[in-house]
């Protein structure tokens, strides 16, 4: 007996419906990138090991998936690691390949490859599916799309101004209102670890803060001593438990703090250029929120990152997120190559847009009319108007089976089709069509023209 058929944990099937759904967003998504001045480029779906690995940290480089080597690929392992069952230094010597874990690296490799035909600064997007391997849960996938756009070529920080613009923009067109855009800066963290005499503590620092929400006051300072930050050090960082207030409050606040810092003056100087100019510009629904407890992407992220939260109410994670590094193509041998950017979580995104029954009803995989079909005589006069209707964009089909007539209306039902298109002798004679609305039940004769505008 056969065994059942099944797909990954982690990877999902798409019905018609789910895919018109997904691929509403993405035009969303690509048209605003288009408008902001992005280009978009596409990078294989998977990469040299050596291009990927290391680039993520430890926890990260566990989570790419390898590809193996084609061929006999044991016979090239090496006989000490295979013997001894390493499977980590196994690992390179019988794959050479991996799946990309997310778009920005491989934007990285793309611009040193091809940094001769670039014209900087360079805006790209690129919107492709990454894959981790990952343990999966609600709204966390090991196969997902990624929905990146990218400036790399300069400092400005205008460009973070646009990027907030671009968050705003989207999640408006989409009918997300009320969504909160955080930002921080990678060197205000520098600066606060500095000022507590905690500057090698980092990223157990930053860590440790970043779930304030989750775990509260207690369980962070906890977390903190217990990762050997001293109590004086957390003493002097008790402003940032209750770090309330509007932006500029906020930015006021980060100043008394870091005054003693020169690398944390420079991220709060850049946080009040990027702040003002947005507020001064103007959201249309989108809440910009200064979160000092932001700490994403330590590994590379040297300036302003940012983060996007779903509306209140709605329990998930973040939908959004990104931040400026400034020496990102140095891993592959250029320097000084300065970048920032953002991405938007489809699949995320998807299942928000879908909580809060935000689809337009419009937006729908299936067809405005099924010609029904009477024999070939009918069929081939059908065909004829099908073929002038789609000509017009209007998405129409002929049932390809003469089969009883109250089946195709079922299919039709089955369908969600709205309406069905009646052409008999009579029909032809008259050269007209009945035009049955498979909702209401009403039916009506029409011309061409007549037809055409109804079903527009």
């Amino acid at each position: 007996m056969a065994s059942k058929p099944s797909i990954p944990k982690g990877t999902r099937d798409f019905s018609p419906a789910e895919v018109a759904k997904r691929q509403y967003i993405i035009q969303i998504i690509k048209s605003n990138f288009e408008k902001f001045g992005f280009q978009p480029i596409e990078t294989p779906s998977f990469e040299n090991s050596e291009t990927l690995m290391g680039k993520y940290g430890e926890e990260g480089d566990r989570l790419i998936f390898k590809i193996l080597n084609s061929g006999d690929y044991l016979a090239k392992a090496n006989a000490a690691h295979l013997e001894s069952k390493d499977s980590t230094k196994l690992t390179s010597s019988i794959s050479e390949k991996a799946l990309r874990y997310d778009l920005t690296v491989p934007f990285a490799r793309y611009v040193v490859q091809h940094q001769n035909d670039i014209e900087f600064p360079f805006k790209r997007y690129q919107i492709q599916p990454v894959w981790r391997a990952d343990r999966p849960q609600k709204g966390r996938f090991r196969e997902f799309f990624q929905c990146d756009a990218d400036v790399v070529g300069s400092k400005s920080l205008w460009q973070e101004v646009e990027l907030v613009q671009l968050y705003d923009t989207v999640f408006t067109a989409l009918g997300l209102k009320a969504v909160t855009v955080k930002i921080n800066n990678r060197k205000i963290l520098s600066g606060i670890a500095e000022v507590i005499g905690a500057s090698d503590k980092l990223i157990d620092f930053t860590v440790a803060l970043d779930k304030l929400d989750k775990i509260g006051e207690d369980g962070v300072k906890k977390e903190m001593i217990e990762k050997g930050i001293s109590e004086e050090a957390i003493v002097k960082v008790q402003p940032l438990f209750n770090f309330t207030g509007t932006i500029s409050e906020k930015i006021e606040k980060l100043s008394q703090l870091l005054s003693t810092s020169e690398e944390g003056m420079k991220g709060v100087e850049e946080l009040r250029f990027i702040c003002t100019n947005v507020t001064n510009l103007g959201l249309s629904t989108a809440i910009l929120d200064l979160d000092v407890t932001l700490a994403r992407g330590l590994n590379y992220y040297t300036g302003a990152i940012f983060e996007v939260a779903p509306p209140k109410g709605v329990a998930m994670g973040s939908i959004g997120g990104g931040g400026r590094y400034d020496d990102l193509t140095g891993i592959f041998g250029l320097k000084n190559m300065s970048g920032v950017g953002i991405s938007f979580g489809l699949d995320r995104i998807y299942l928000v847009v879908e909580e809060l029954n935000l689809f337009p009803e419009t937006v729908t995989a299936t067809s405005k009319a099924l010609f029904i079909n009477y024999g070939d005589k009918e069929a081939f006069y059908a065909l004829q108007t099908i073929q002038k209707l789609r000509a017009s964009g209007i998405k129409v089909e002929l049932y390809p089976d003469n089969a009883k007539v109250a089946k195709q209306f079922q299919h039709a039902d089955k369908r969600n089709i709205p309406f069905a298109v009646i052409v008999g002798d009579q029909e032809i004679a008259s050269n007209s069509f009945s035009l049955k609305n498979l909702v209401t039940g009403e039916q009506a004769s029409l011309d061409f023209e007549g037809l055409k505008k109804a079903l527009a």
